[in-house]
């Protein structure tokens, strides 16, 4: 009986509480590029914080938290987080790290991406060039970044839809996989790629442009607006985040030697 009782005390004393465990929305490239594989386990020896990760576009994220399913939101797309917080459902948002975007496609190039001044002028050539052009078309961070783009080459890019432009409302690996299947070019951050097994011949093809810069935010969701939320714990997750720890463990995250992220809390 002595021995039971020990053992279920153990088991009580091991298991998290819902106040030791949060959910976090996330953006795809944060969980697909390895980034919460490394960090979490620093976190959670830092904090005993246990953090299960939904990793959606950067759309659905911010619906799943308007929903109450979550009580922290770490996305990449700041004009969307901003409404978020305005509209009263984040208590506030920070800036939490970036990396940027790059195009890819065929080695050889048919559209001559490689020469191109800037990411319109990227743009325009892959359409003046009628090649094949894959978006995730899933209202992702990056799909958002991708359609600014295009409004701005002046081009509407869904009037070719299942011609030129193919959009696989899927998240980017199976978005990369389409492209490199048929030798499309495709807008994706470079974490992401960096990570992608499936290359192929595909390659960096444009990159360096200002306007392709990939912000990341970091927003705890609001107890008044989701009472159940786990405000200490998004709070707890949030601030080990912004802290000179949380900041250099998102620089110390290297694939392959590369350096995925670059903190930049304000």
């Amino acid at each position: 009986m002595m021995k039971h009782l020990a053992v279920t005390l153990a088991l009580a004393l091991s298991t998290p509480t819902l106040a030791d465990t949060i959910i976090v929305q996330s953006t795809t490239s944060t969980k697909n590029s390895g980034l919460y594989d490394y960090l979490l386990p620093i976190l959670q020896q830092d904090t005993g914080l246990r953090v299960n990760v939904v990793a959606v576009g950067t759309g659905q994220a911010i619906k799943n938290a308007m929903r109450c399913d979550g009580d922290v939101l770490l996305v990449h797309a700041k004009a969307a987080e901003e409404k978020f917080v305005a509209e009263g459902y984040g208590d506030y948002r920070h800036d939490l790290m970036y990396n940027d975007f790059v195009i890819v496609g065929p080695a050889d190039d048919p559209a001559q991406v490689s020469g191109a001044r800037d990411a319109i002028d990227a743009l325009l050539r892959i359409k003046q060039a009628d090649a094949k052009f894959a978006s995730r078309g899933d209202d992702s961070g990056t799909h958002k970044k991708e359609l600014a783009l295009w409004q701005e080459a002046g081009i509407d890019p869904v009037q070719g839809s299942g011609q030129w432009y193919l959009e696989t409302g899927s998240g980017m690996g199976a978005t990369l996989n389409t492209g490199v299947g048929l030798n499309a070019y495709v807008l994706t951050d470079r974490a992401t790629w960096i990570t992608f097994a499936n290359k192929q011949d595909a390659t960096i093809l444009f990159e360096g442009d200002p306007t392709l810069f990939n912000q990341y935010g970091v927003i705890p969701v609001s107890k008044d607006r989701c009472p159940s939320v786990n405000r200490d714990g998004a709070e707890t997750f949030t601030r080990w985040l912004l802290s000179d720890t949380g900041q250099a463990a998102i620089a110390d995250y290297r694939v392959d030697g590369k350096q995925l992220f670059f903190p930049n809390a304000d």
